[in-house]
């Protein structure tokens, strides 16, 4: 078999896979988030906890709710990573130094997952299992909880009340993700992944040396990774470790994963709104964007020229011989579509046209279709854009799911929207004015340049993953990275929610012949055509000195 054609062979068994799952969870997360019962598990957290879950919030009392929880996230695992080398279960592992302890910190509470360190040789079982592995479920909880906020501010008419954070944040973890994670991550165990609280020990290797390894609960940290989107490994080496992603099959399963929930977010949404054909709508944007990305990479991958890649088949630098072109082209566009991270290749070997996909697919902003919760607000935040341009163009006031689109809400769409280039683009400008900074590109040139603006992008847009060509480990890097994620990850969420608070106040707009069908083909391609000329006009220039330049001059 070609390598082609096992690769079009995977892309249609996920395409399958998503299909089949997309009905039935995103049912599923519509009866959750709309329950008016408690399960007695939740009951005893909100006791403990001290919440209310009864309460409805506006989207101030939201917001805050987000925020302190977060707050306490990101001061807990600085502390325990600082205490480590004092606590039992950590390996003999010294406690982590103050600023790779605050941008880890930062980046897992922000479901980034950044990682400045290896994480085999710094990280012991309790902050692995107790610190970072929690954040991976409740960062993600929160982030389908602001999405959730976001879509009640549709479906609401007449009242400032988004629900109630602390209960959106418990049913995400108790009756979506944990009940997931313990099938996937027993599926993981059975294709090869470990699961243990094993010590260092040594294993042989050729010539007579050892190599030292340790062990560890990976198997239950790495679907949650995947499920999450979240992407932090448990080795440096991420998916491309085979204690992590031993085989082609459980590769497949965890680009599954990456992609199941944000995807089937879409359909709670429609539910939610009380029109299924308008999530269909986002669907279709949201998989055209991942298609077209998943056909341009492998086509740079598979068509290089000249005898090294004629000999391998395509592109194979930096790629698993277990997994090749396809399997780490699907794994590269799904990771960087979504909030993901996660890496089973080494992104920086790729071809220029490749690397560039992966950091436009980050620069789009991870909304295709994106990480859990953070690609659906995303994504309805283009859709409100979109409305308002056809509005423009027939001079007729916007209106979306029957809400008036003007100023107020406009001025919170577009701040949303120019937070992360602003942060991407300004810390990147600023690192190469800086002389010390830039002495952490490992190379020079066009390549050079795309390893800090891949790095900004990653961090300020939550994704996590890295051209890994770049030293990051140095107090700059960590220090602003962990800035570009908080501020990437929270101050997007300030203007959603206040974009909810506002739209849930109106009163509905009737339906009229004048009335932009938005769970129409047309609305969707509108829809695309929006996005991709958004991210082209902020970002055009920056990739034409990083990665197009790159692969013009290959």
């Amino acid at each position: 078999m070609s390598p082609v054609l096992a690769g079009a062979l995977q892309l249609l068994a996920l395409i399958v896979a998503l299909g089949l799952s997309y009905r039935p969870l995103g049912d599923h997360m519509a009866r959750v988030y709309s329950s008016d019962t408690h399960l007695r598990v939740e009951r005893w957290i909100y006791r403990g906890i001290g919440a209310d879950p009864e309460a409805e919030m506006r989207w101030p009392a939201y917001l805050r709710g987000v925020l302190a929880f977060s707050a306490a996230g990101v001061l807990f695992l600085y502390l325990l990573q600082r205490a480590q080398g004092a606590l039992p279960g950590s390996l003999g592992f010294v406690s982590i130094d103050p600023d790779q302890a605050f941008n880890t910190a930062a980046s897992f509470v922000a479901n980034t997952n950044w990682q400045s360190y290896y994480g085999e040789q710094a990280m012991g079982h309790v902050v692995q299992t107790g610190g970072l592995a929690v954040q991976n479920f409740v960062s993600a909880a929160v982030g389908i909880a602001v999405a959730v906020a976001l879509v009640r501010g549709f479906a609401r008419s007449r009242t400032g009340e988004l629900g109630n954070f602390w209960a959106d944040l418990v049913r995400g973890v108790v009756r979506i993700l944990l009940p997931i994670s313990v099938v996937g991550a027993l599926v993981l165990v059975a294709c090869g992944a470990i699961q243990n609280f094993a010590g260092i020990h040594e294993v042989g290797q050729f010539g007579g040396g050892t190599q030292q390894w340790n062990g560890g609960a990976v198997a239950s940290q790495e679907v949650i990774k995947e499920l999450g989107t979240n992407g932090g490994g448990y080795f440096n080496a991420n998916s491309a470790h085979p204690f992590e992603n031993p085989d082609g099959l459980s590769n497949l399963f965890e680009i599954y994963l990456i992609l199941l929930i944000p995807f089937a977010l879409t359909r709670t949404f429609g539910r939610m709104v009380g029109s299924v054909r308008q999530g269909y709508a986002i669907l279709g944007a949201m998989a055209a964007i991942w298609l077209g990305f998943t056909a341009l990479m492998m086509w740079t991958e598979f068509a290089g020229k000249g005898p090294a890649f004629e000999l391998a088949g395509g592109a194979m630098e930096g790629k698993e011989t277990r997994f090749g072109i396809a399997g780490s082209s699907l794994f590269a566009v799904a990771t960087t579509l979504t909030s993901t991270g996660a890496v089973n290749s080494f992104h920086s070997s790729y071809t220029g046209f490749g690397g560039g996909i992966t950091l436009l697919g980050m620069q789009l902003g991870e909304i295709a279709p994106g990480g859990v919760g953070s690609g659906l607000y995303g994504m309805l935040i283009m859709a409100v854009l979109a409305v308002f341009i056809a509005g423009l163009m027939v001079g007729r006031t916007p209106e979306y799911l029957g809400k008036k689109i003007g100023v107020r809400q406009i001025k919170y769409a577009a701040c949303y929207i120019l937070v992360t280039p602003a942060l991407v683009l300004g810390f990147t400008a600023l690192a190469l004015a800086l002389g010390t900074p830039s002495q952490s590109m490992t190379n020079s040139g066009a390549h050079g340049f795309s390893e800090i603006l891949y790095a900004y992008t990653s961090g300020a847009n939550n994704n996590g993953s890295a051209f890994a060509g770049l030293s990051a480990d140095t107090p700059w890097f960590n220090s602003t990275l962990g800035i570009a994620m908080l501020l990437g990850r929270f101050l997007p969420m300030v203007f959603v929610l206040a974009l909810a608070g506002s739209l849930a106040e109106q009163t509905p707009v009737p339906e009229t012949a004048g009335t932009l069908r938005t769970e129409k083909p047309l609305f969707t391609g509108v829809l695309v055509g929006t996005i991709l000329i958004v991210a082209g006009l902020t970002y055009f220039p920056a990739l034409a000195l990083g990665p197009l330049a790159e692969g013009l001059a290959a």
